[in-house]
């Protein structure tokens, strides 16, 4: 079995656990242009053609604003495949610097990028948005929140949205640990498209890349420390949490 096929088995067992996709829906993809989204595009178009739920598929890309960023070559791979595709553009480098948030861009830059999908979806009449996030991002994102003395929380599958206005967000990938997609990826010729982002050294030197670096590191001791800490997150044992007797089961 080729690794895109592995991956597409893990996503398509993500999309029915989870009830991702449903008769009729119509799903905005976040397509960046990196190898997450791309892969995404590719596994959701192939559950399209396979899976026994009939929905339709509209790739978008969120321009950003860096230098290089070319959205040219993403609109014409998507072309290549037949897909429609939408792309939204911002000056996320001007905004940043009005705000004054050199140091942390990246909590406004997601905000921002995320309204701007939000609107296309509300103007294509998408019913859902799809991420390309990852069993890495999920995992990360549960120890920077640990660590951070926010909860005990990460990304689910699925999120209903707050106003009804705006999509469903879904996740494929949530099962999928990022050495697959990385290896999946090596099975097409995606464009190389991301401009360097003026705050990588912010990004490169924070909490998610640390973070990033230990599980690496646990994951060399452990075997299969990935699929286990996914276990975990869908097995929560309450009684065994530091809760207040009223909020316990």
């Amino acid at each position: 079995m080729s690794e895109f096929r592995k991956v597409c088995r893990l996503a398509g067992e993500a999309c029915v656990r989870y009830h991702l996709t449903g008769e009729g829906d119509r799903i905005l993809v976040g397509l960046s242009g990196g190898k997450d989204s791309f892969i995404l595009m590719h596994v959701l178009e192939h559950l399209r053609q396979h899976a026994p739920v009939k929905f339709s598929l509209v790739a978008a890309t969120f321009d950003p604003g860096f230098p290089h960023f070319d959205c040219d070559k993403i609109a014409g791979y998507c072309r290549e495949q037949k897909w429609e595709h939408h792309t939204v553009r911002l000056n996320i480098p001007e905004i940043i610097r009005e705000k004054g948030m050199e140091k942390s861009p990246c909590v406004l830059c997601s905000r921002l990028r995320r309204g701007k999908l939000y609107g296309l979806a509300r103007e294509l009449r998408c019913s859902k948005l799809a991420l390309g996030q990852h069993l890495d991002d999920v995992i990360t994102s549960f120890f920077m929140s640990v660590c951070r003395g926010q909860g005990i929380s990460s990304m689910a599958p699925l999120v209903e949205p707050s106003d009804r206005a705006n999509p469903v967000i879904i996740r494929p990938l949530v099962l999928v640990p990022e050495k697959q997609i990385i290896a999946a990826a090596g099975e097409f010729g995606f464009p190389r498209t991301a401009g360097k982002c003026r705050y990588e050294e912010v990004v490169s030197g924070g909490d998610r890349a640390e973070i990033g670096t230990l599980i690496e590191g646990l994951a060399e001791r452990i075997p299969d420390l990935r699929e286990n800490i996914a276990h975990s997150l869908a097995k929560v044992e309450l009684q065994h949490l530091l809760l207040p007797a009223e909020h316990r089961g």
